[in-house]
């Protein structure tokens, strides 16, 4: 996963969110209310500017464009842009408009209160010019656009249009976070990521339930002429409801919640770079689910770098590793697991043969296997279909134990074998999205190579290592 390169321009309500740290240890005399003993204070980017900076923060480029007032928040907003490396500056000066500014005071890990300064008129028609000269000129220079809408007057309908249509005419992924009612307001646009309370006022349908939340986003999506709806549920994970029709969702992970401020800043800045590096939707909203997971465990509007991503990726997909929880009695068992590994937008991989003794092309080739996939499946000769292949003296390891021995190696995630003299209707039945064979084959003798091809897979030749081979060695075995 390398987000370097991908620039992704980020439109919307930039603000300034300044964070007052103190403790809380009586009650005011004068009136119901804690008195805060004032101790640290930050200031950082905050609604876009949030965005972009997690764009930055892990490793991608964020271009900002936005409204910010010529005044001391303002300039406190153009040093921490100029402070942080890959966020470029593309805001408009407004001379008539202050910049916006939340003031949150936060005693221990408890919010006491917000101090808004704001105006949320529409902006100036010549600043909205301004806005749309400079995405015009900026925008074919990106791999993605991202809308974010705090309601704060910047995102009004010519600069939405002007920039969704930029956009799509470039081939770019549009990704908005919305804050109208009415979603038809962003048409054209690849995914809205709302939140729960935002879908329900939207649909004005229930969304108590999984199939709740899918049948209300479905409902919207049409109306809002978008591609997908990614629903932020909180606590209870994310739900992609594609316009095809595919539904997907993930369990949410954080251990420890401490501030979910700018969380959703996180989720469709990770989505906007994970689909601007070619990854689907699906797979974008895992990342973007763990991501936020790591953030609601900070103080402030958090950012995270790619170890700490990469680091709750390996969390999150932690599964059964012990032997017997690897290996599939049949196809029937097989089949309900890819299709787990499939809603959480995981890349499925198949190889087979008869792994009689193992050796270090297996194991160098496995290995290349799963390195080109999230998830790998091996399917084993039975010992009746070696007999056939190879004569009545292999295989030398019985069914039971290359089923151990396969499934004990790291790069294999789940074993199981097939009675045919070759695996094209397991292959078939399991629809995989990568088919696995040596390099010492072509793609046109790979058995099911048409198959996974058919539904859009793909065919993957890998190297051996010379002179390895389990025929070897059992002859040097006899001669010796």
């Amino acid at each position: 996963m390398d987000f370097g390169g991908r620039r992704i321009l980020c439109l919307g309500d930039v603000m300034l969110d300044r964070f007052q740290y103190g403790r809380v240890e009586r009650i005011s005399p004068e009136a119901p209310v804690p008195v805060v003993r004032m101790g640290d204070s930050r200031a950082m980017l905050g609604g876009a500017g949030n965005v972009a900076r997690n764009i930055a923060s892990l490793g991608g480029e964020a271009v900002l464009v936005g409204v910010a007032g010529q005044d001391a928040a303002g300039r406190e907003l153009a040093a921490l842009i100029a402070g942080t490396p890959g966020l470029e500056d593309a805001l408009i000066p407004s001379a008539t408009r202050p910049t916006s500014a939340k003031t949150r005071i936060i005693a221990g890990h408890q919010h006491v209160v917000r101090l808004d300064e704001e105006v949320t008129a529409p902006i100036e028609a010549a600043d909205a010019v301004a806005i749309r000269t400079r995405v015009a000129a900026l925008l074919p220079g990106c791999h993605a656009l991202v809308l974010s809408d705090y309601a704060k007057g910047v995102l009004g309908e010519e600069v939405v249009r002007h920039a969704i249509a930029t956009a799509r005419g470039l081939g770019l992924p549009v990704l908005v976070d919305p804050k109208r009612h009415d979603f038809g307001f962003y048409a054209g646009a690849t995914v809205l990521t709302p939140n729960l309370k935002e879908l329900r006022a939207a649909s004005g349908r229930r969304t108590e339930t999984e199939a709740e939340i899918a049948e209300a986003a479905r409902a919207l999506l049409g109306p809002a002429g978008a591609g997908a709806i990614l629903v932020t549920r909180s606590e209870k994970g994310m739900l992609l409801v594609e316009a095809d029709g595919g539904v997907h969702s993930v369990p949410a992970h954080a251990k420890e919640v401490f501030d979910v401020s700018g969380a959703g800043d996180t989720v469709i800045a990770v989505a906007a770079l994970a689909v601007a590096a070619g990854q689907p939707l699906a797979r974008a909203m895992r990342i973007a689910n763990a991501a936020a997971g790591v953030v609601v465990g900070k103080l402030g509007t958090a950012t995270l770098d790619m170890a700490e991503l990469t680091a709750a990726l390996e969390a999150e997909e932690a599964e059964v590793t012990d032997i017997a929880g690897k290996i599939a009695a049949s196809a029937e068992g097989a089949i309900p697991v890819l299709d787990g590994w499939r809603r959480r937008g995981l890349t499925i991989g198949f190889t087979n043969g008869v792994f009689d003794i193992l050796h270090r092309g297996h194991v160098t080739m496995l290995q290349a296997c799963r390195a080109a996939c999230d998830r790998l499946v091996v399917a084993l000769n039975t010992d009746d279909s070696v007999r056939r292949l190879k004569g009545p003296t292999r295989p030398v390891n019985g069914l039971e134990d290359r089923l151990a021995v396969i499934a004990a190696l790291q790069s294999v995630d789940l074993v199981l074998a097939f009675g045919e003299d070759t695996p094209l209707e397991l292959i078939t039945r399991l629809q995989p999205d990568v088919l696995f064979k040596g390099a010492d084959y072509t793609e046109d003798q790979v058995v099911g190579a048409d198959v996974v091809r058919a539904r859009g897979g793909r065919v993957a030749l890998i190297d051996l290592v010379p002179g390895r081979s389990t025929t070897r060695i059992i002859e040097r075995s006899r001669a010796g």
